[in-house]
């Protein structure tokens, strides 16, 4: 018989040797080329390191108070004269600004910043804002009876629509709303 079908591989020894230059060499190659084209952009780059940190910063912060200045489940005072408080707890609840002047609250702004995300397109089957007939059934309860679900919750809506809003600011926001719906 001829041994014109035989393998180059004869022994284990020789198995082994070529699995491992089948990894190891591409690995080195891959690693070598990453290496020469970092040097070559390192190199030609004229843009500093802060200016791509800046370039790609994200859009917003969240900005969380020290222990200095409030403590746990309080907000924090902004410095920003129209800025919004910031919880300092863990909770994943939204703060918002609220008669901190001693100003009437505006049932329009709150229905904007907060109860226009569901209220708008009826979300999960919160009464479209203007809609008389998905109101009125809600405004024979009385007003009341409105209040206590914007601020308990009802359904999918959770207590105080999320935020941590005073009852005056929840209140004007279902005026605001009902309002709309008479």
């Amino acid at each position: 018989m001829s041994d014109q079908h035989s393998s180059l591989i004869k022994t284990p020894k020789q198995l082994l040797i070529v699995v491992v230059l089948a990894f190891a060499v591409p690995i080195t190659l891959i690693g070598l080329v990453s290496q020469l084209v970092s040097m070559s952009t390192a190199s030609g780059n004229t843009e500093s390191e802060s200016a791509v940190l800046s370039r790609i910063k994200p859009v917003g912060e969240i900005v969380m108070a020290g222990a200095q200045g409030a403590g746990a489940g309080t907000l924090a005072t902004a410095a920003a004269p129209n800025a919004l408080p910031v919880p300092t707890s863990s909770s994943p609840t939204v703060a918002m600004a609220s008669n901190a002047a001693g100003t009437k609250p505006d049932g329009k702004k709150t229905y904007d910043t907060v109860c226009m995300a569901c209220h708008a397109a009826g979300v999960a089957g919160a009464p479209k804002f203007g809609d008389k007939a998905a109101w009125a059934p809600r405004l024979q309860t009385g007003m009341n009876s409105l209040y206590n679900s914007a601020i308990h919750g009802k359904g999918a809506m959770p207590p105080r629509a999320g935020t941590q809003l005073a009852d005056a600011d929840i209140k004007a926001a279902v005026d605001y709303m009902a309002a709309a719906a008479k």
